[in-house]
């Protein structure tokens, strides 16, 4: 199959994170958003990416379609759930992809008081995830190295992997950290990048073109290089580089 994708989308980066736990074979192919090739447009309803070529030739777009097909043909990541539990990862996750254009918009904050505004309602949901974390970990439901639900990786963990890898990237390169007194949170996040999803599910030059884009002059973060790749070593040896 293949990936049609523009690389430093979110929404890509949640199908391919998927991908690569489920350790399933892809393409990618990257457009450019500004110059949209005819072949795409005719194969894509609204002009957006992702788009996913099938092995038959069939185009499916909408992030959701897509994980709902993958994980139809390939098996979901926690098999044998039931209808409530299957219910919760589809709502966590939801949840976690209508936030993405929130954080994007406050990553490209032309200052300070922007970025305050922006940030604190991309914070709220972060606020609602600490307190689920709080109710599994009072549950008993805890174990080293724990993903959003415990111990195994689960669709709630991919779908936010692009909100949690993003945030690092931030706070490595600006020093700015949208997860501050937020500890369980941190904690989840570092176990998620510990996997190596993260820069499996993104192209090579991600952080480049990441930072082209969210860290470059015309934003208040991109004026904040409190740390360099080559001068920090969390960003020398983390997920953010």
């Amino acid at each position: 199959m293949k990936i049609i994708s523009f690389k430093i989308c979110p929404f890509v980066q949640r199908v391919t994170a998927l991908l690569e736990a489920k350790g399933l074979a892809y393409d990618v192919e990257y457009i450019s958003l500004k110059d949209k090739p005819d072949w795409f447009l005719d194969l894509s309803p609204h002009g957006q990416v992702p788009l996913l070529i099938t092995d038959s030739g069939a185009a499916l777009f909408e992030s959701d379609a897509i994980i709902e097909y993958i994980n139809e043909f390939a098996g979901q990541l926690q098999a044998d759930l039931g209808p409530e539990e299957r219910a919760f990862d589809r709502a966590w996750s939801y949840a976690a992809a209508k936030f993405y254009l929130v954080q994007c918009s406050a990553m490209r904050s032309a200052n300070a008081e922007v970025l305050a505004e922006r940030a604190e309602k991309l914070r709220k949901l972060f606020i609602k995830a600490e307190q689920q974390l709080a109710l599994r970990d009072a549950a008993g439901d805890v174990s080293k190295g724990q993903y959003f639900k415990g111990e195994h990786l689960s669709q709630i963990d991919i779908a936010w992997l692009p909100l949690l890898h993003r945030a690092e990237i931030i706070r490595c390169h600006s020093g700015y950290d949208f997860l501050a007194a937020l500890p369980k949170v941190k904690a989840w996040q570092q176990a998620l990048m510990q996997t190596g999803l993260a820069e499996k599910s993104v192209a090579p030059d991600f952080v480049q073109r990441f930072g082209d884009f969210y860290l470059s002059e015309q934003t208040f973060l991109g004026g904040r290089r409190e740390c360099e790749p080559t001068a920090d070593t969390a960003c020398a040896s983390g997920a953010c580089c």
